[in-house]
């Protein structure tokens, strides 16, 4: 039996990082009540800012983009519109145009992915015009933007802040379980992750669209350079480990779509999860080298740490397996009620969490109700995929289809 302690003794430890990485998490969600931190303008200025869309065969979707930000409320003379058509074999720079953006065409075969156009895009603006705009905003080609979204991202300057995320909401929550699925994970991303963050004075993190970035900062990193699949995920542990701090604007809104088909929903999570590993790789070097020492940095540590956490977590069922065939009968049959029971509080809790959120953030129960009942499902799903990132390390950008043809007169009425 010396070979069962051994095993419950490596259980232990592991099992001792995942409930510090959870209880660390839990504290922070208990500042989802907390009063916002409010910081006064430093000075009064309407910023010129540009919009920068990274758009690879979109020509669907990207004019009602386009139409919401021709209608933000904001100068015409300090803000304009980009799109990089990257790679595209449809009519989306034709579209764009006739929307009235700017528009940039690039092809290449073999560097295809946002990171690789933005990268392009930034070096042509720097050699260009590097002093024309205080700052700019990545969107994505499927988003639909509030109207107020720039003047509140103008605000944040005016307030000193040189990186900001926006609030991810859903264009499409109520389509099926999946897009409703999403929708709870990313309002709980918002409120539990980013804005929790930024009322403790620690960061949150830039989340692929709807964000700021000063043109100063561009300057200093000389360009935009990532080199994962999650660039928004690099570029913000690259601006923690280099003392930077990524702010947060609530009012600040873009709606996003959603997949709806559960096989697109497991590549582009797939995705995310191979991106998120090779993060771990590259920048947690840089992090824990880093001369920045800060708990906005020790955060940032945690967060990547996430992953390898969830091979732990595989362990640990592993070792379980390993004790039920050890073990006597008897205690082979609690063993197993106990997860049983594990299993059914997981998916209580689960449930009553996302109907929480969507009370919080005061969305329309009745809409989501089939991503809450099946939220569960999405976690364990999360949990696999993960785990599978790990050995698709060389997976390649895949293009999401995006086809929900909603204009900004849809959502805000």
């Amino acid at each position: 039996m010396k070979t069962l302690e051994f095993f419950e003794n490596v259980q232990n430890i592991l099992s001792f990082f995942l409930m510090f990485y959870s209880v660390y998490n839990i504290v922070i969600w208990l500042f989802v009540y907390a009063k916002p931190i409010k910081k006064k303008k430093i000075i009064k200025k309407k910023h010129k800012i540009m919009a920068v869309i990274s758009a690879r065969n979109e020509e669907a979707v990207i004019g009602n983009l386009i139409e919401s930000l021709n209608n933000q409320v904001y100068p015409k003379n300090k803000f304009d519109i980009y799109v990089i058509a990257d790679n595209c074999t449809d009519s989306t720079a034709k579209v764009a145009k006739n929307a009235g953006a700017i528009v940039y065409e690039r092809f290449n075969e073999f560097k295809r992915s946002k990171g690789y156009a933005l990268e392009w895009f930034f070096d042509i603006v720097l050699k260009e015009f590097p002093d024309k705009y205080d700052a700019f905003c990545i969107f994505d080609a499927d988003n639909i933007v509030a109207p107020n979204f720039i003047s509140k991202m103008n605000e944040k300057l005016c307030e000193g802040e040189t990186v900001v995320q926006g609030y991810r909401d859903i264009k499409n929550p109520g389509d099926n379980w999946v897009s409703g699925n999403y929708a709870i994970f990313y309002w709980t991303m918002d409120r539990c992750y980013h804005s929790t963050r930024d009322k403790l004075g620690l960061s949150p993190l830039i989340n692929g669209t709807g964000f700021m970035i000063a043109m100063s900062v561009l300057k200093e990193e000389g360009g935009w350079h990532t080199e994962t699949l999650t660039e928004d995920t690099e570029t913000s542990m690259n601006m923690i480990a280099k003392g930077r701090r990524i702010a947060w604007a609530n009012d600040a809104v873009i709606y996003d779509e959603q997949p709806t088909d559960f096989v697109e929903a497991w590549n582009q999570r797939l995705r995310w999860g191979v991106g998120t590993a090779q993060c771990l790789k590259a920048c947690l070097p840089k992090m824990i080298k880093s001369k920045h020492m800060s708990p906005q940095l020790i955060d940032g540590i945690i967060y990547l740490m996430g992953m390898p956490l969830i091979l732990f977590s595989v362990l640990i069922t592993g070792i379980d397996l390993l004790k039920f065939l050890l073990i006597p009968t008897k205690q082979s049959l609690a063993l197993i009620q106990g997860k049983l029971f594990f299993a059914l509080a997981f998916a209580a809790l689960s449930i009553l969490h996302a109907l929480w959120i969507v009370w919080l953030e005061k969305k329309d129960v009745k809409k989501v109700w089939k991503g809450i009942v099946t939220y569960p499902i999405f976690l364990v799903v999360s949990y696999f995929v993960n785990f599978a990132a790990f050995f698709n390390m060389k997976l390649q950008w895949k293009q999401i289809k995006h086809e929900s043809v909603v204009s900004i007169d849809d959502i805000v009425k």
